[in-house]
Formats: structure tokens, sequence, C-alpha cells
């Protein structure tokens, strides 16, 4: 067997309280088992997370297509989350700047996520979740203007003009145009994540879990 962790040979150390083998690495001589009866073990599962949610499979539909608990998905998540490191941002760029409306359980806990997105390369550069204020576009303006931006397009709301030079700013929704259709994916996944899994072919799966279809509010 070799390690999981190293690649080196492993040798049998003992066995676990329930019987199952144990094995020690003789390269890193951490301990390990074949195989895991609580899935959350698997050092697949975040990638198995990963492709799960870009086809909106919800957090509950992870959970029983995984044999993982709602909590660890959560975790799993937050974890993956805290890995994504921030792009570079090249200078003397195009971006768009735009806030989306969302909500947090239901429609009365308003929520906006406002992003700066590249128009060259469309990755999103910077980001903040808040209210829709200054304080909130501040900090998004800070990454933006470091960069020496060479135009930025935004619309018509009035924070803007204290946030952005006025010799690289252009307002007006024609502008905007990439950044307006990808707020429409964001919140296209968004309503994923908040609705019923679909259908789901692996094994692990209980078809009567599916049917409840039972989803997680975000």
């Amino acid at each position: 067997m070799k390690c999981k962790f190293c690649k080196g040979k492993c040798v049998k150390y003992g066995v676990q309280k329930d019987g199952t083998q144990r094995y020690k690495c003789k390269k890193c001589g951490k301990t390990q088992q074949g195989d895991y009866k609580y899935k959350a073990y698997d050092t697949d599962i975040d990638n198995q997370i990963v492709l799960l949610t870009k086809e909106g499979v919800s957090i509950r539909g992870l959970g029983r297509c995984l044999g993982v608990s709602v909590s660890t998905v959560l975790v799993r998540i937050k974890r993956i989350a805290d890995g994504i490191k921030t792009p570079q941002i090249k200078p003397h760029r195009e971006y768009e700047v735009d806030e989306m409306w969302t909500f947090l359980g239901n429609k009365h806990k308003p929520l906006w996520i406002g992003y700066a997105l590249d128009r060259r390369s469309k990755e999103v550069v910077a980001f903040n979740v808040g209210g829709r204020s200054i304080e909130m576009l501040s900090t998004i303006f800070k990454t933006v203007n470091s960069s020496a931006p060479s135009k930025v397009y935004t619309d018509y709301l009035v924070h803007y003009l204290s946030l952005v030079p006025c010799e690289v700013h252009v307002r007006g929704k024609r502008g905007t145009t990439h950044i307006e259709r990808h707020n429409l994916n964001l919140r296209t996944h968004l309503k994923r994540l908040n609705s019923s899994p679909p259908q789901c072919s692996h094994p692990i799966c209980n078809p009567e879990d599916l049917f409840l279809g039972i989803g997680v509010k975000l």
C-alpha cells in the first residue's frame, strides 16, 4: 500500500477498535487506513464538492450524494473558499464595477454584492459584501485604483463619483454589459444552491432522499 500523503511505502501497524487494518508510512511516519467507512476522510472529497456544486447540487444534496453530514459539507466549502488566492491585478486595465442585490435566508434580509470585473480577462479582481453604501464600495476601489486603471465603467449610482477619478470614469449602461451578464450567471448559481437538488447518479444517493428535494437557505 502507498501512503496517501507522500506516496511512500506503508507497512501494517496494528488495527483500529473496529478491527480495521491500520498502516504506517515508512517515509513520513503517518498512520492511515486503507479505506474509511466515513467518506469525509477521502482525499478526493473536496474535488467532488466543487464539481457537484458547479452542476447545481444543493448543500443537502451534496451531503446525500457524498455520504457526509451537512455540517461537514459547509466546513469543507469554507475551507475551500479560504484557500482561494487573490488574483494578481495587472496595471492599466479596464474594469467594470457593479453591485448585485440578493438576500440571506429570506427577502427581509437584503444583501448587496459589489465587485470589479476585468474587461479583458473577465476575472473578478475585487469584491465586497454588505449594504449598498460607500463604505462597501470603497473597499473595492482601494484595489482597483491601486492598479492605475485606464478606464472604469460603472452605472449611475452617485457613490461612484467620489470613488473613481473623473479622468478614467465612464458612466452608463453600455459600458457595464459584461458585468451585467456576469450578474445573471452569479444569480443562477445562487439560486441553484437555494433550490432542490437535481437527480444524481452517485451510488451513495438514496432515491427517497432525492424525492424529498430539501434545499438550504444561504
